[in-house]
């Protein structure tokens, strides 16, 4: 059972992903609601927070009460939120079970961080509507990411990764792009950039590091990404339709989380389900040779 200490910390942590993902800094939020800056950095720390204080957040955020609290499930459309609402229950899980396509990012390579923002600009057409601050935002969103990917490799919780061999295959013919009508020689190199993290994904299998489980899935894969994360006895789903590889997307969608008991087993027994029926060890090396011999 979650403690009375421990929901108030959340609640510091929902705060700053909110601020983070409106792309507000705590100097702008005192400003417009009144709260000092020194309180606002001790309420995202984890320490009690006045009633009065958190209704005037919560509604200049544009965020529920119930999903500062966690009561329910957390709805997310900011890109931004929503990662770094996962860097902070990953730093905390024990186990995470990923079903992230094309390759889960946490499996990725630095050189994958390398290429990542100029694909995720790529994502945008030039003629759309809000591409004001695109950059900024992007930017702020490498860095969560960094964050959770250097945090896991530090941490080291159990992992099991299920990829699927079509998303791969896809993957390694189009290359590691955001967009279409590259230049011949960028499409080469990325497609030299989606070999390398299938290959880095094959090494992985091979060499199965301590807790690293990983499955590639032949059969059809869910279209909704998400990610089951355990700490103890406690679980939490983590659904989204942002997408870091193939057709990325971290503008339009909402995101879930939640510890809804049915929404918990419903997925576990999907990823069971997969799980039970991937390939694993040699059969699964074996698959992953013959998409790269393909290349």
């Amino acid at each position: 059972m979650t403690s009375q200490y421990q929901m108030i910390s959340e609640i510091g942590d929902r705060l700053k992903s909110y601020r983070l993902g409106a792309g507000l800094t705590p100097e702008e939020v005192a400003k417009e609601t009144g709260i000092s800056v020194a309180s606002l950095y001790r309420y995202e720390s984890g320490q009690p927070i006045r009633v009065d204080a958190l209704g005037k957040l919560a509604d200049f955020l544009d965020v529920s009460l119930a999903s500062l609290f966690g009561v329910g499930s957390e709805n997310i459309s900011s890109a931004v939120t929503f990662f770094e609402r996962l860097r902070q229950i990953e730093a905390e899980a024990d186990q995470i079970t990923v079903l992230f396509g094309p390759v889960p990012y946490l499996l990725t390579t630095d050189r994958y961080d390398d290429l990542l923002p100029q694909v995720l600009l790529e994502s945008v057409p030039e003629t759309a509507a809000n591409r004001e601050g695109l950059e900024n935002s992007i930017s702020q969103l490498i860095g969560i990411l960094k964050s959770r990917k250097q945090a896991f490799r530090e941490r080291r919780p159990n992992i099991i990764g299920l990829i699927s061999a079509s998303e791969l295959e896809h993957f390694i013919h189009s290359g590691f792009v955001g967009g279409t009508n590259l230049p011949s020689h960028e499409t080469a190199a990325r497609k030299d950039a989606a070999i390398h993290e299938v290959q880095n994904i094959l090494s992985l299998v091979q060499e199965q590091p301590i807790g690293m489980q990983i499955g590639v899935v032949q059969d059809s894969m869910p279209s909704t990404s998400f990610q089951i994360l355990r700490k103890g006895t406690n679980a939490q789903v983590a659904i989204s339709p942002f997408r870091l590889g193939s057709s990325a997307n971290v503008r339009i969608g909402v995101a879930t989380i939640t510890a809804a008991e049915e929404t918990v087993k419903l997925h576990q027994s999907v990823t069971e389900s997969l799980w039970k029926y991937s390939l694993k060890g040699e059969a699964a090396s074996h698959v992953l040779e013959c998409l790269l011999c393909g290349k």
